[in-house]
């Protein structure tokens, strides 16, 4: 898995415009949480996913752009929490264990 840093809430607005002719994923990560850590290190193994631009945003340091994201994407807060955004708008949704690349791949294939 290729991922970008989101350490900047300014780029929110930039991956929304982005997310109309390229899919965006957010992942949002907690390095005190196991499940945050098994969900990456499932992420981590997963293919090589070509058809979207993947973030990486580190909750712990972070928790103003997390809370930004809920706000913009009309999504509660969680973490391990990842989102699929298109066109603008937050087309998945995934928490905790739910934390699927299998599901991610579908969508963007």
């Amino acid at each position: 898995m290729q991922w970008i840093t989101l350490d900047n809430i300014l780029d929110l607005e930039n991956i929304a415009s982005k997310s109309f002719s390229k899919t965006q994923v957010l992942f949002k990560h907690s390095t005190r949480c196991s499940i945050s850590v098994m969900a990456k290190g499932r992420l981590d193994r997963s293919a090589d996913l070509q058809n979207a631009e993947f973030y990486y945003l580190d909750l712990l340091q972070h928790r103003d752009i997390s809370n930004a994201i809920a706000e913009k994407f009309n999504v509660p807060h969680e973490s391990p929490q990842i989102l699929v955004i298109k066109n603008g708008e937050c087309i998945l949704e995934q928490t905790h264990s739910g934390v699927d690349a299998q599901e991610i791949e579908e969508i963007l294939a």
